[in-house]
């Protein structure tokens, strides 16, 4: 069955509860009431004395009593010291991830986890939205605890009504505020908004504040209510609760209502002080607002003096709200008991908006498991409907296939049955001939092209060892020192390669040691520029070995694919007076300068610059590091041109007058033994590098 269109609003309050039943009008932004209700309890839910349970039990039973439900949604408020009200301003963000940030967002802000609570978010009016992202976007982002929302629910499952929206009572009143006194959100210019609104509802215990003006909202609840006035009579004139009651309520016709205000007016003073500092904070975090007037609510604020009393704290215009703008209804309007407590009505009004579907914010917090459990039996009678047809539909074609079965004489198809699957058999032959032969195709497309890439990549390894050759450090001819130690050489025993798919595994290993291969290089080259800086330019004092071991492991180093080559070897370069330059230091002073690329070059032997000299680095060499070394050591080297082991000289130097003695054929040097390795990516000068390649031939060991 269809629902109507009419939305029950009820608010459980600690004094009575008040229902109103609306629907949406004809006329725009506006709402016709057709039914209230008001059932005062027989007291206050807070005196010492009271059952609450019990109370409220029996004011809905009375409220059913009353009125027919059937059909009609229903939206009920919980007090907003149970939830939790959370806006937040989004940063610039493509507006299909607004509920991924949401959800992050609330879990930094909901102090529980988001399995224990029901919460709910919308997005406010306002913002701009350009090619899918959203600029100066607020979101709204209600909560409350799981077990919380089912005590609140208890009551009105007990006296068998459905729940279809749960509101925190401070929202509803920004429904109604938002709908009722300020203009349509979609209409307000955001540059220049309405002058915000104060709604200040009064209940029993406490008073909920509300700040909008219709594109933003700010609420808080405020420790002080009616009860709060009560409980100051009793303290000042030793009165019981019910008579302080009495009293307060008929103040302005009581014999001595002087002494009544007196005793009241600490109260008054905290209210006013209270909302002072609340409106403080308010405009201290959002400079752009401004305050138009205030609004009082809730029978509390019928007290003689209050309106006048706070407008005259604040300095603002301070009025009850005795006029509902958006709602009509003259059989509602005109009852002498709504007329006599409408300034109750205001959370309720709020809770029909929202449930009769009026613009404004519209979350709920009713647990998603009732509502999934409310549309699975809404549908059972519908499920259960379209399995009957669909029964009786697989009873017709089971009847319909069996009629055709036996009808069936399997001679007159066996013919045709056959010539079928001779037919699917050709097909597939021919499909599994036609893949045979692009299989073929393809892997003699990837022959020639892999023939074609061997004519430079065989050029590739030997412009490489050239290169490593041309690195080598070496004396000029005619001018090599006679001793060994003096000699600008390094000895290399061996030269290996290994393919890497991706260098940076490579990289990975042996990062460390590249940063201490290069760090004193690079404080030396500072410290350079530092001794030497440019005209009007201040020095700037070298990093310490350290702080470059720290930036050379920032750097990114090779990827891809490539080689990692590996030379071993050694050198004499070690005597006192070739300190500094001497053991790792000469290596990096040498051959790791120029695998670097500064300032050495070598002739290409194929590709476009085929002849021509160019860089190391432009042959993909890079990331010199040494990977391993030891300490310098004393060796016994022959001198050269003396007599070897088994030379006769060496063995009888008494029958060969003049010859070297054996005590003079070898000289003790300090050797440094050490083995490096560099990346290749091999390429060819002046052609583009394919995204792709396979490995190149690896140049053989030596």
């Amino acid at each position: 069955m269809a629902r109507s269109p009419f939305c029950w609003g009820i608010d459980i309050g600690k004094c009575a509860l008040k229902a109103v039943r609306c629907r949406l009008s004809a006329e725009p932004r506006k709402v016709t009431a057709e039914a209230f209700d008001y059932v005062e309890y027989p007291m206050l839910l807070t005196q010492p004395e009271a059952d609450p349970v019990e109370l409220v039990r029996a004011a809905l039973q009375e409220f059913l009593g009353r009125n027919d439900l059937k059909g009609d949604r229903v939206a009920v408020s919980v007090p907003g010291q149970s939830g939790l009200a959370k806006f937040i301003k989004l940063p610039p963000i493509e507006a299909k991830k607004i509920p991924d940030i949401v959800k992050y967002e609330a879990r930094q802000q909901i102090p529980f986890p988001l399995e224990q609570v029901v919460w709910d978010w919308q997005r406010l009016a306002g913002g701009i939205e350009e090619g899918g992202f959203v600029i100066d976007a607020e979101v709204a982002v209600f909560a409350m605890k799981r077990e919380q929302v089912y005590k609140a629910l208890a009551p009105l499952t007990q006296a068998g009504i459905e729940v279809d929206v749960l509101q925190l009572a401070p929202i509803a009143l920004a429904n109604m505020v938002m709908f009722d006194q300020l203009p349509d959100p979609a209409t307000v210019n955001p540059d220049e908004p309405p002058a915000s609104i104060v709604l200040v509802s009064m209940g029993v215990d406490a008073t909920d504040l509300v700040i909008t003006n219709g594109l933003r909202i700010w609420q808080r609840s405020i420790p002080i209510g009616g009860s709060s006035f009560t409980k100051a009579i009793v303290q000042g004139m030793k009165l019981t609760f019910a008579k302080a009651e009495h009293l307060k309520r008929n103040a302005a016709r009581a014999e001595d209502p002087k002494t009544i205000f007196k005793v009241m007016r600490p109260v008054f003073n905290e209210f006013a002080a209270e909302l002072q500092r609340s409106l403080n904070y308010f405009t201290g975090t959002d400079r752009t607002a401004t305050i138009g007037k205030v609004l009082l609510l809730g029978n509390a604020t019928k007290l003689r003096g209050l309106s006048d009393f706070v407008g005259k704290q604040l300095g603002l215009d301070v009025q009850r709200l005795e006029t509902f703008r958006g709602l009509e209804g003259p059989g509602v309007l005109g009852a002498p008991a709504f007329r006599e407590n409408k300034l109750a009505f205001g959370t309720a009004y709020g809770l029909a908006l929202e449930g009769s579907g009026a613009p404004g914010i519209s979350t709920n917090l009713l647990p998603r498991e009732i509502i999934q459990e409310r549309i699975v039996e809404a549908k059972k009678p519908w499920a259960l409907g379209a399995g009957v047809g669909l029964l009786a539909a697989a009873a017709a074609s089971f009847l319909g296939m069996f009629f055709a079965w036996t009808s069936f004489a399997p001679n007159l198809y066996a013919s045709a049955f056959a010539r079928a699957d001779g037919v699917k058999t050709q097909s597939q032959a021919a499909v599994s001939a036609l893949d045979e032969m692009r299989q073929k195709r393809d892997a003699a497309i990837a022959q020639q092209r892999a023939l074609l890439a061997v004519e430079d990549r065989r050029f590739q390894s030997l412009d490489m060892l050239r290169a490593v050759q041309a690195l080598l450090p070496r004396d000029a001819a005619g001018d090599v020192p006679e001793n060994p130690a003096d000699r600008n050489e390094l000895h290399v025993t061996a030269l290996d390669c290994q393919y890497f798919p991706d260098l940076a595994t490579w990289f990975a290993g042996v990062k460390q040691q590249w940063a201490e291969t290069h760090a004193t290089e690079e404080a030396e080259a500072t410290e350079e520029a530092a001794a030497a800086p440019a005209e009007g330019a201040a020095a700037t004092p070298p990093p310490s070995p350290e702080q470059a071991t720290q930036d050379l492991l920032a750097s990114p180093g090779p990827t891809g694919p490539g080689w990692v080559v590996q030379l071993t070897g050694y050198h004499y370069h070690n005597e006192d007076h070739h300190k500094p330059d001497e053991a790792a230091q000469f290596v990096r002073s040498t051959i790791v300068r120029g695998l670097l690329g500064e300032g050495d070059e070598v002739v290409v032997s194929a590709g476009p610059l085929a002849g021509q000299t160019v860089p190391v680095k432009e042959l993909g060499i890079g990331y010199p590091v040494i990977v391993a070394s030891s300490p310098v050591r004393n060796v016994r080297v022959p001198k050269e041109g003396a007599a070897q082991p088994g030379d006769p000289a060496a063995l009888r130097p008494e029958l060969f007058p003049g010859a070297v003695r054996p005590e003079d054929t070898e000289l003790t040097l300090k050797r440094f033994d050490f083995t490096l390795q560099f990346c290749w990516q091999p390429v060819s000068p002046g052609a583009p590098k394919p995204a792709t390649a396979a490995p190149p031939t690896p140049p053989e060991g030596n």
